[in-house]
């Protein structure tokens, strides 16, 4: 985590870092980093709620600022920091887009996870009726604030693993485009101090009942969906 703040810091600011209720002394190191960087913020939240929920906290704040687009990466070094003033230049010239890191994978990417990602792309883009979302679980993206705001405190979900897909199939619905960029994706072997908390039983329980509900609403949504791309290829 260290790493990845300096990663961030060295091509971005402000950064901020919402600690989701760790409690393996994250809060204490960053704070003495942020303690000799001004542009380096801290938000703690007292209990772990995960990761949807903690990108909300940040959103709120970034609001309250008057920021008008966050770019959220993970803290565990899979991300390119070097490629956020990419992003931030693409978001820059279509604000009313999402940006979305399109992952290139090296040949060291456990196939469990590049294989199994496929099937949550696919499920993306037939809720969305293939409104080009090139990755649906990818972290590395730029959203505009206020529509992510309004899509996550008007429901319930989209508050621990399930975020990534369901915010950008909800934005897709509510007629925010999308921008594909790539961006590389690291995994870290054990050895390197990789640890994925990732629980198949659970987490995947929770994306198929995510999927459930977003293909039950993509239903309603369908005669829309079809008249806004019929519309689109007609210009």
């Amino acid at each position: 985590m260290r790493e990845t703040v300096a990663a961030a810091r060295r091509h971005w600011a402000p950064v901020w870092v919402v600690v989701d209720g760790s409690t393996d002394g994250s809060t204490e190191l960053l704070r003495e980093i942020a303690a000799d960087d001004p542009q380096l913020r801290v938000i703690v939240l007292p209990e772990n709620r995960g990761k949807g929920a903690a990108v909300l906290a940040g959103l709120a704040e970034a609001a309250a600022n008057g920021y008008t687009h966050v770019l959220t990466m993970d803290a565990d070094g899979q991300h390119p920091a070097a490629l956020i003033p990419e992003f931030m230049r693409v978001s820059q010239g279509r604000p009313a887009a999402m940006v979305l890191g399109k992952p290139v994978f090296d040949a060291d990417a456990p196939r469990l996870r590049v294989n199994g990602r496929k099937v949550s792309n696919w499920w993306a883009n037939l809720e969305t009726l293939w409104a080009g979302i090139g990755d649906s679980l990818y972290g590395f993206r730029v959203y505009p604030v206020a529509p992510l705001l309004r899509v996550m405190r008007g429901g319930r979900w989209m508050r621990r693993f399930d975020f990534d897909p369901e915010a950008v199939v909800r934005l897709a619905w509510s007629g925010v485009p999308s921008i594909n960029v790539p961006a590389p994706v690291r995994y870290f072997a054990a050895g390197e101090g990789g640890v994925s908390h990732f629980n198949y039983l659970r987490d995947n329980l929770l994306l198929t009942w995510m999927h459930t509900r977003l293909f039950l609403g993509f239903l309603l949504r369908l005669p829309l969906l079809a008249a806004r791309r019929l519309t689109g290829e007609s210009r």
